[in-house]
């Protein structure tokens, strides 16, 4: 399975919201920020909000804030909401989907693949990525200082 735009938007889309915290952000604002669609954004934010990783705020301050702090949200969690399934091949999601299952060269490989990718998001926490972003952007400034 290939992690889908809606799945990356969606954790772009936390990220700037969790940079923002505790204020409510516009996802006006967030797709602006992000270069993405907001009608797409929109239904994006309205499952993560269904998931329970999103507030909406209504009101002139209105907005969306996150649910959760963000060191409880893991990337696996956002990924699984958004994406549903995250095995990379059908038989490991359903087994009465190959014939081969059980006499497959290829099936131990498959499930690796499918425990490292769960291992890797399920140990990353939005509050992991939003430090990464500020020192993407604490970088950007270095050089703009030194002139």
């Amino acid at each position: 399975m290939w992690v889908s735009t809606k799945a990356q938007y969606g954790l772009r889309a936390l990220v700037e919201i969790g940079l923002r915290a505790p204020a409510s952000v516009p996802l006006k604002e967030v797709a602006e920020a992000q270069g993405i669609s907001l009608h797409y954004l929109e239904q994006i934010a309205a499952q993560l909000r269904r998931a329970g990783f999103l507030r909406s705020v209504r009101g002139a301050r209105g907005g969306y804030r996150l649910a959760r702090p963000p060191e409880k949200i893991t990337a696996l969690e956002v990924v699984e909401a958004l994406e549903g399934n995250l095995a990379p091949v059908s038989c490991l999601e359903d087994p009465e989907s190959c014939a081969k299952v059980g006499q497959c060269s290829t099936e131990l490989l498959w499930k690796r693949v499918d425990l490292a990718m769960r291992e890797v998001l399920g140990k990353t926490t939005l509050q992991d990525l939003v430090e990464e972003r500020k020192l993407i952007e604490a970088r950007r400034l270095v050089p703009l200082q030194a002139s």
